[in-house]
């Protein structure tokens, strides 16, 4: 789908490529009556650091960039008109992570609040974290500091928060969650909101309290022991078809599968990643293309390491490729053939 064929309602084009100015920043149109939220007072999205946009996607390049495929397009569109999560399926290393990069620099929506999930994960860990004993030690000491300074927010409290405008929330391999989290997850998905028990159980006397936020250096002020959203956020989900997810949870979801990349988006990717492009980059391409199709499946750094190691000086004995290329290359299922 080129420039020319995404329909005039899309914002997202999936370039990466960041608005030439705040004041060219998208503007979404108003949310469906269903997912209207009214958190306020309205706060600023926070600037984001281009470093870590750099670090995942590489250098914007007008030269580099291309649309995504338009299965992405119009699905992250969607997601973003209905202010619905967006569950991104694929092989490890497909970049399904690298989506919520490129929403957050493409419509200049802040930094991004990655959840990366484990087994130990529950929902209470995305939304804050209390420091009780901190808090009673403090008070045995007498250093007079507040309970807020021992409630942090994480980042799905932090991209709750009543933002002017959406952050950008990606949850990072839910399937490696327990099987209650994505459940745990669905009335703060529907609701826009949760409580800090902690600060409800003060509000009659403490309405108000500064927190931390996920972000680095970030406070907030909490009122009532409540977050609500303003703005609900652009909540991305990568998962990597380890699990099935509950019927409730799809339901509230739009759903990406993200395909193995071509030719010509690794040619992209390297260029993105790299001031000059390796004159044995094509060859090295398609001989990862072939390589990938025979271990069922690569992962995108796993070309950027052989790419870098053929430009850094470091591989200069093109006799040892063959090892280096299996050392490099080596499949993503450690499994043994059956």
């Amino acid at each position: 789908m080129s420039g020319a064929e995404i329909p005039p309602w899309c914002l997202y084009h999936g370039h990466g490529l960041p608005p030439r100015a705040v004041e060219e920043a998208a503007e979404l149109p108003a949310p469906p009556s269903w997912r209207t939220f009214d958190g306020g007072p309205p706060l600023p999205v926070p600037p984001a650091s281009d470093a870590e946009f750099v670090r995942r996607l590489g250098v914007p390049a007008v030269a580099s960039a291309r649309d995504a495929a338009p299965e992405e397009i119009l699905t992250v569109n969607a997601a973003l008109l209905l202010r619905r999560p967006l569950l991104i399926t694929g092989n490890p290393g497909t970049g399904k992570s690298s989506v919520a990069y490129k929403i957050a620099r493409e419509l200049g929506l802040g930094p991004v609040l990655r959840w990366p999930i484990s087994s130990r994960t529950e929902s209470r860990d995305g939304m804050y974290t209390y420091d009780a004993i901190g808090r009673v030690q403090a008070a045995a000491a007498e250093d007079g500091a507040g309970i807020g300074a021992f409630v942090r927010l994480g980042p799905l409290g932090t991209a709750l928060l009543p933002y002017d405008r959406p952050r950008v929330l990606l949850i990072d391999e839910l399937d490696k969650s327990d099987i209650d989290l994505p459940n745990d997850l669905l009335a703060v998905f529907e609701d826009g909101d949760f409580e800090i028990q902690p600060l409800t159980r003060i509000a009659a006397t403490q309405p108000e309290v500064t927190v931390f936020t996920h972000d680095r250096g970030g406070r907030a002020t909490v009122r009532e022991g409540h977050v609500r959203c303003r703005a609900f956020p652009v909540v991305v989900v990568t998962s990597n078809g380890e699990r099935d997810f509950p019927p409730a949870f799809l339901r509230r979801c739009l759903r990406l599968d993200m395909p193995q990349p071509g030719f010509e988006e690794l040619v992209s990717m390297v260029a993105a990643h790299f001031h000059d492009v390796p004159s044995r980059s094509d060859d090295l391409i398609h001989e990862f293309l072939a390589n990938s199709g025979r271990e069922g499946g690569l992962a995108n750094d796993q070309l950027l390491n052989a790419v870098h190691l053929t430009t850094s000086g470091a591989h200069q004995n093109d006799a040892s490729w063959d090892v280096l290329r299996d050392t490099l290359w080596r499949r993503l299922n450690v499994r043994g053939t059956d």
